[in-house]
């Protein structure tokens, strides 16, 4: 069983909207895999996501609502095969954890998977309007099918 992580800062926006759509994805396709997410900080743990990720993603019948947020731990190098961060500040503050080049060989920019070598971050939408969430939105649901097929391949 594959298991991937999603990284973004507090895990209340991008890394739980990743998640929900991922898991959303391979349900349809009736796909058994480990879908988590962390943040890099530790400001929202225990908390439920953004309620603006919640609406968008309701909006597109997937329901984050029951996720709880929670730091990103030295453990999960060891539990995850993948581990798939949303922008430059949460690549390099995930690759301080790691502590060898296999470790470090688990993390990658999401959207590279789409523009390859590109290190596009995903925006954090956290201080805009439900216009910068359904844009993140947008960018998540076409990297997950990404991240489906990619290890679909492997």
């Amino acid at each position: 069983m594959k298991k991937i992580l999603m990284v973004c800062l507090g895990n209340i926006c991008r890394s739980p909207m990743a998640e929900g759509i991922l898991k959303h994805k391979l349900k349809e396709r009736n796909i058994n895999w480990y879908v988590d997410s962390a943040g890099t900080a530790g400001y929202h743990i225990g908390e439920k996501p953004d309620r603006r990720a919640i609406e968008i993603l309701k909006k597109h019948q997937i329901d984050i609502s029951n996720l709880k947020g929670r730091q990103l731990s030295l453990s999960d190098f060891k539990t995850f095969d993948s581990i798939y961060v949303m922008d430059q500040s949460n690549y390099a503050n995930t690759l301080s954890l790691a502590n060898n080049e296999e470790e470090t060989k688990k993390v990658e920019m999401i959207m590279n998977l789409v523009s390859p070598n590109q290190f596009i971050s995903v925006p954090d939408p956290y201080f805009g309007g439900h216009e910068c969430f359904e844009k993140v939105f947008k960018m998540l649901n076409q990297v997950c099918d990404a991240i489906i097929n990619k290890h679909l391949s492997l």
